[in-house]
């Protein structure tokens, strides 16, 4: 439920065929401002963020073209978004890390956003590198003050921040995912799934394995991810997903009855993501 309110305010809909498409009617509600449009979404049932099954009316229209207190400059090259979240460099708290260049500003209505979903931002700060600036948050549950262990809500939180990036820096829709459906500037070229899906397993110590997983982004990704890899009994400890631009790369500390992973279940589970990330889509129109 916590994912279907984030991608509420992307106006969009996930298909029965695991492809992100608008809706293509739907009464547009008017809001006075930036906040109050953030607000008018419905969703017409509850469910799971899954491949399937959600439904929801788009937001009212919102002011394009407005910087959430960053530097933008048209001119320059648009530099690839960056978000990463965190689940292993903070015993206590969720980290996540956005950079976008050195266009994005101190990401307040970010931060706003992420308080609407129950989160409370603990810790805060920004560096900077050769790639841009960096903004680092350290976020925790409001309920219980712990770092956030629900896919579901992890996977809100990366499209609460896509969201918002592509909200107040229209420009980075030609470098994201959501850009397709939902940005100003869709991207000129689309992710082959067969090129870019890479996966790996290594043995992380005796009792664990590193699992590493790179393919095309899309929303719910994290969450069927993980649904894949707990079907077989694979238990998850900790991680960290990272969107780049067009791409995701996940990195999961997984293990099996608190052992590393043997080589045939490392194979079926690689056979297992592989396919569920390659598998063809059948157009409706060949039954």
């Amino acid at each position: 439920m916590a994912v279907a309110m984030a991608a509420c305010s992307l106006g969009l809909h996930l298909s029965a065929d695991n492809t992100l498409r608008p809706f293509e009617k739907a009464t547009v509600l008017k809001a006075s401002s930036i906040s109050d449009a953030t607000k008018l979404c419905y969703i017409t049932h509850k469910t799971r963020l899954s491949s399937s099954g959600i439904t929801i009316i788009p937001r009212a229209t919102t002011v394009t073209g407005t910087v959430e207190d960053g530097n933008q400059g048209e001119a320059d090259t648009i530099p690839t978004p960056v978000v990463i979240i965190d689940q292993d460099s903070d015993p206590d708290a969720t980290v996540v890390e956005i950079t976008f260049g050195d266009r994005l500003g101190a990401l307040l209505d970010t931060m706003n956003a992420l308080k609407n979903l129950g989160l409370n931002v603990v810790k805060a700060n920004v560096f900077l590198d050769s790639s841009g600036k960096h903004n680092k948050f350290s976020i925790t549950k409001a309920d219980s003050g712990r770092k956030v262990e629900d896919p579901e809500l992890l996977e809100a939180i990366r499209l609460t921040i896509l969201n918002n990036m592509i909200q107040y820096h229209p420009e980075s829709s030609a470098q994201l995912a959501l850009g397709a459906a939902f940005g100003l500037v869709s991207p000129k070229e689309q992710v082959d799934v067969e090129i870019a899906t890479h996966i790996t397993i290594s043995d992380d110590g005796p009792n664990r394995s590193l699992l590493y997983v790179e393919t095309a982004d899309r929303p719910g990704l994290l969450v069927d991810l993980v649904k894949i890899i707990t079907d077989i009994n694979i238990a998850v400890e900790s991680g960290e997903f990272d969107t780049e631009g067009l791409l995701a790369k996940a990195k999961f500390h997984v293990n099996y009855k608190d052992k590393a992973l043997i080589k045939p279940l490392q194979q079926v589970l690689v056979n297992s993501l592989r396919y569920f990330l390659r598998r063809p889509s059948t157009e409706e129109a060949s039954f």
